[in-house]
C-alpha cells in the first residue's frame, strides 16, 4: 500500500447536509484507519481550513456534501495550499452543484436531460405548467440530498413549492417531470460501476427515504438487459467528461418508460452512509467498502 502520510477526512461543514456529511466522513475515516492509513477527522465548521498545513496533512479525503464543500470552495483552498484532495476539481465541483448550469452543459453536449426553467416569485405559474406540463418538479439549484424539492401535481401548489425551495436557495428551477424508473450510476476513475435501480415508497425518493428508512428498495444488479446497461453507462461517462469530473462520483437519472434515459444531476461527493449507493454499486463490482475508500484516496490530486 502507498504511504499517504497524514490524511485529513474533511466532514461536517456548514451546509444543510452537515448531518449526512458527518455520517459519510465517519464511515470513510474508519475504513481508511482499518486499511492502515494515518487518517483523522477535520471539521471546517470547527477549525479554519488553513490549519491543515499546521497539522502536516499530506492529502485530504473530502467527505463534505453541499455548499462550502462540494462547490469548489474547499477544492480551491486546498489547491492554494498544494494539498492533494479527492474528487473533482474546482470547476467541475462548482458546475455540478449548480443544477441549472449542469443542465445547460448537458444540453449543449447533446446529453438528454429534462427541460428546466428558472422561476422567481413573479413567475406565471399557469404558463409554467402549460410549458412543462404537470406534474412538474420545483427544486433549489444548489442543494443536494433532495432538500427543498417538491413534485407538484396542480398549479395551485406551485407557489408553495417555490416558497419551500427559495428558503434553501435564491436560484429555483422548475423542471419537466419524467415518468420512469429511477437509476443511479457511479463511476470510479474511468470505470463505470454497475447501475442501481431504486424503488422508493410511492415513488418518493426524498431526504427521509434516502437516509433514514428501510422502506426504499435498491436493486443491484439493476435487472436491465446487459446491452442497455452498457449503453447507459457509456452515456453517463459522456456526461462525466462533459462536466470535467474526475476521481469518483454518481449520476442520477430516470429511464423513461419508452427506454430513453434522462440525466438529472451529477454528485461529485456522493454519500458513503449505510444507505448510500456508490458503496452498493462498488460491492456489486467486487470492491469492498474499505477498498473503495482507499481507491478514492489513491485518486487524490492537486488541480
Amino acid at each position: 500500500m502507498a504511504d499517504f502520510g497524514k490524511v485529513a477526512v474533511i466532514m461536517g461543514g456548514r451546509s444543510a447536509e452537515r448531518e449526512i456529511s458527518l455520517m459519510t466522513g465517519s464511515n470513510v475515516l474508519e475504513a481508511l484507519q482499518r486499511k492502515g492509513v494515518d487518517a483523522y477527522r477535520f471539521d471546517p465548521a470547527e477549525r479554519p481550513v488553513f490549519e491543515l498545513v499546521r497539522d502536516g496533512v499530506k492529502s485530504v479525503f473530502i467527505a463534505l456534501h453541499g455548499r462550502y464543500g462540494e462547490d469548489g470552495t474547499v477544492q480551491g483552498a486546498l489547491e492554494l495550499m498544494e494539498i492533494p484532495y479527492t474528487g473533482s476539481g474546482v470547476m467541475a465541483s462548482a458546475l455540478c452543484l449548480d443544477k441549472l448550469r449542469t443542465k445547460l452543459v448537458w444540453q449543449a453536449s447533446d446529453i438528454p436531460t429534462p427541460r428546466g426553467v428558472v422561476t422567481t416569485a413573479k413567475s406565471d405559474w399557469i404558463a409554467l405548467a402549460q410549458d412543462l406540463g404537470l406534474p412538474l418538479i420545483i427544486k433549489p439549484a444548489h442543494e443536494g440530498s433532495s432538500i427543498g424539492i417538491t413534485k407538484v401535481a396542480s398549479v395551485e401548489k406551485i407557489e408553495a413549492a417555490y416558497e419551500l425551495a427559495v428558503q434553501h436557495d435564491q436560484l429555483v428551477i422548475a423542471e419537466e417531470f419524467i415518468n420512469g424508473r429511477e437509476l443511479t450510476a457511479a463511476f470510479l476513475g474511468e470505470r463505470a460501476l454497475p447501475l442501481v435501480r431504486i424503488e422508493a415508497p410511492q415513488g418518493n425518493y426524498d431526504y427521509q427515504n434516502k437516509y433514514f428508512t428501510d422502506d426504499t428498495k435498491y436493486h443491484c444488479p439493476s435487472g436491465l438487459p446487459e446491452a442497455q446497461e452498457r449503453e447507459i453507462q457509456a452515456l453517463v461517462m459522456r456526461a462525466v467528461h462533459a462536466l470535467g469530473c474526475s476521481g469518483w462520483g454518481r449520476a442520477d437519472l430516470i429511464l423513461r418508460d419508452d427506454g430513453k434515459p434522462f440525466l438529472l444531476e451529477m454528485n461529485t461527493i456522493p454519500g458513503m452512509t449505510g444507505h448510500s449507493l456508490v458503496p452498493m454499486a462498488a460491492r456489486a463490482a467486487g470492491i469492498a467498502f474499505d477498498d473503495l475508500a482507499l481507491r478514492i484516496l489513491e485518486l487524490a490530486h492537486v488541480g
